[in-house]
C-alpha cells in the first residue's frame, strides 16, 4: 500500500505542476497579445509620423542650404 500512496503523491505533485505551467502559459500568451497590439499601434504611429514628415518636406519651398 505504501507504493500506491507514493504514486498518488507524485501524481498530485505532477497535476499541480501541470496546472501551474498551464496558468503561466496562459498569462504569457495574454502578455504576448498585449505586446503585439502595442507594436501594431507603434508601427501605425510611425507610419503616420513619416507621412507628416513627407508632407512637410514636400511643401517646403526653401532652397537647400549652401555647402561649405
Amino acid at each position: 500500500m505504501g507504493d500506491i500512496a507514493a504514486l498518488e503523491t507524485q501524481i498530485a505533485f505532477v497535476e499541480d505542476a501541470v496546472t501551474g505551467l498551464d496558468d503561466a502559459l496562459a498569462a504569457q500568451q495574454q502578455h504576448i497579445l498585449r505586446l503585439e497590439r502595442q507594436i501594431d499601434r507603434l508601427q501605425q504611429r510611425l507610419k503616420d509620423q513619416d507621412a507628416r514628415i513627407d508632407t512637410v518636406v514636400a511643401d517646403s519651398n526653401e532652397p537647400p542650404p549652401p555647402h561649405y
